[in-house]
């Protein structure tokens, strides 16, 4: 029985070293990319801010402007779009802001609203449709490098459904990067657009600009612009929490796999020590008992 104790014991060492390599090696990746996927969040930030000054200023000059994507209707429908990942291995990541996203649904369907569902990432089609929950469209293969195309596609969708009045509002639920250690699952409410406030008679920091074409005619292709450069930042800012809270996921994962294999050794080396104690007594018995013979 020893014998066989202590070979399970070496397998299931052998094993659990198997799993620290792999654990460890989607560590090191995940902590390749967290830098590349931080900076371009950062660097998505400056186009989003001088589109908000542009739209303050043009919005200034147009005076009463008037756009579909400004309109502020009775909320009847409610569109939900769920950044979530593609793939597991990343702790809570997926799961916390689902069951954010999915307790706003819970709210709005409680209130008498109709919800309409868009995901982002296999995950939370997965959780959502096991569920029962209807998904208007799934959007997979983004979460890991999105780029702005995918925002690109999300947009125009979720664009068309609130112009065409399929949707009356537009609520975002996504991870929010603060930093390598502090993801924040959080809700943004991206449609109906806040109305501009700009400068008297488009004025700002004092300077006066002349638009051609007219600022109504500005305004209604930037604001488009705008929302695909929001949801371009709420993709970066998802994958740089996906892969954040997947080094983090991995490397205890590897310090569970470390202290896994040191117990295992422990126990190995004592059924070892008692198989040889067992074979040293059995050699002294039978030494004895050939002597006493």
């Amino acid at each position: 029985m020893a014998g066989a104790g202590l070979r399970d014991t070496r397998r299931r060492i052998k094993s659990v070293e198997a799993t620290k390599k792999i654990t460890r090696a989607m560590e090191l990746i995940a902590a390749a990319r967290i830098p590349k996927a931080q900076a371009r969040v950062v660097a998505s930030k400056p186009y989003a801010q001088k589109l908000i000054e542009v739209i303050q200023n043009v919005g200034g000059a147009s005076g009463g402007v008037s756009h579909p994507l400004l309109e502020v209707r009775d909320v009847r429908t409610v569109g939900v779009v769920v950044v979530a990942s593609d793939r597991g291995l990343a702790g809570a990541y997926a799961s916390n802001v689902i069951r954010l996203a999915e307790r706003a649904m819970i709210d709005h369907r409680k209130a008498g609203r109709e919800v309409t569902l868009y995901v982002v990432g296999k995950k939370a089609q997965t959780y959502f449709r096991y569920r029962g929950y209807t998904i208007g469209r799934a959007f997979l293969g983004v979460t890991d490098t999105p780029g702005y195309g995918d925002a690109r596609a999300i947009s125009n969708l979720v664009m068309d459904e609130y112009v065409s009045g399929e949707v009356d509002q537009l609520d975002t639920f996504y991870t929010r990067f603060d930093s390598a250690m502090t993801q924040t699952p959080s809700a943004y409410q991206l449609l109906p657009l806040s109305r501009p406030e700009g400068g008297e008679g488009g004025q700002a920091h004092g300077v006066a600009y002349s638009y051609e074409p007219s600022p109504e005619e500005i305004l209604a292709r930037i604001l488009p612009r705008y929302v695909e450069a929001t949801i371009f930042s709420i993709l970066l800012e998802a994958s740089a929490s996906e892969h954040s809270a997947r080094r983090r996921a991995m490397k205890a994962a590897t310090d569970n796999a470390e202290e896994l294999i040191r117990i295992l050794a422990v126990q190995a080396n004592r059924a070892r020590q008692a198989e040889i104690t067992t074979a040293i007594t059995e050699i002294v018995g039978g030494a004895e008992a050939l002597a006493n013979g």
